[in-house]
């Protein structure tokens, strides 16, 4: 069912790709029509609108439930393998492993949902995002054309302009991500871990309360929880920060993309080289293109999310491992020759 599903998925994608692209073309038709005052055209546009935007809404939706139940059916797969071997050789004390691996059923219960819903979402996007590159850089490259640039009384072209500016352009993005939230994975796994450990704790001093476990000594159970709780906020603080930061440059892209395509069509529109609607083509594909390209920075946060959790749970498979390790040597040796 897993295949099943992950090749529904590469099939939408394909098929919203086509979708889109006809809208692109849909886009130049129309506001061609518009500069025309051809009342008969917009009509018909009108019409051709209508089933490509049925169909689009169409696959979206169809995306969403593939999707959620590939990501239902791997979750539950990997949290029942969690479960059983967490609980194997149920006895006195089950459920505690040691080292420094706090609340193994939080990370079953959270760090399993994330390590398993946002590759399915991330793997989508990424594969949108390259079939995306690969066939709207054909439309900037053809729409576009070669940009005539007078120097110094010389005047050379500059082939397939609106590609080069739409690759510079991400590059930047890109590099302004990376240096203002670089560390925003490790930022995030320790964020994870100092809530696990307030957890614990918590849970600890309950148990103490209800009389199931006895109090070690010297130990203050506000003391604790108030060292624990400092440590959250303060990590919390560095995340809040790190967020900030990547927030900048993300929404700054987000104001300003539009813009930059609409300039670097109009030289072109000046010189009547470009249609209005053919300029409305080309700034909506460096657009797309351009959020293509920077697919890594606009799921920057859930690559750092989904790696912190991914090895959170991979840590603990680790530690079950190695507890599990001396008990089957035990049985092992137990058994007569």
């Amino acid at each position: 069912m897993a295949w099943l599903l992950v090749i529904a998925l590469i099939i939408d994608v394909v098929l919203q790709l086509l979708t889109q692209y006809g809208l692109n073309f849909w886009n130049r038709d129309f506001f061609n029509a518009i500069g025309r005052k051809d009342q008969a055209e917009l009509l018909a546009l009108a019409l051709r609108f209508l089933p490509l935007a049925a169909a689009s809404i169409a696959l979206v939706v169809f995306s969403v439930w593939a999707r959620m139940t590939l990501q239902r059916s791997w979750r539950e797969w990997l949290s029942n393998r969690l479960y059983s071997d967490w609980l194997a050789d149920a006895g006195p004390g089950r459920g505690a492993i040691e080292g420094h691996h706090e609340a193994p059923e939080y990370r079953i219960a959270e760090d399993a949902r994330i390590a398993t819903d946002l590759p399915v979402d991330l793997a989508n996007g990424l594969l949108q995002s390259v079939l995306t590159i690969a066939t709207f850089v054909g439309v900037l490259w053809s729409v576009g054309g070669s940009l005539t640039v007078q120097f110094d009384g010389i005047a050379f072209a500059i082939p397939g302009y609106l590609v080069l500016a739409v690759i510079a352009y991400s590059a930047l993005l890109v590099i302004g991500i990376w240096l203002t939230a670089g560390r925003l994975t490790r930022v995030i796994e320790e964020n994870k871990r100092m809530e696990a450990e307030l957890r614990a704790i918590g849970t600890h001093v309950r148990e103490i309360g209800e009389g199931k476990v006895v109090q070690e000594a010297g130990m203050n159970s506000r003391h604790a929880l108030g060292a624990a709780l400092k440590a959250v906020i303060a990590i919390w603080r560095i995340y809040c920060w790190q967020l900030m930061r990547m927030t900048l440059v993300t929404y700054s892209g987000l104001l300003v993309t539009p813009v930059v395509g609409l300039l670097l069509c109009l030289p072109k529109y000046l010189d009547d080289t470009m249609t209005l609607g053919e300029v409305v083509q080309a700034s909506a594909a460096f657009v797309v293109v351009q959020t293509a390209f920077n697919w890594f920075t606009d799921n920057y946060t859930k690559l750092a999310d989904w790696t912190a959790s991914a090895n959170r749970v991979a840590e603990l498979l680790f530690a079950l491992d190695a507890d599990h390790a001396p008990n089957a040597e035990a049985r092992r040796r137990s058994i007569p020759a």
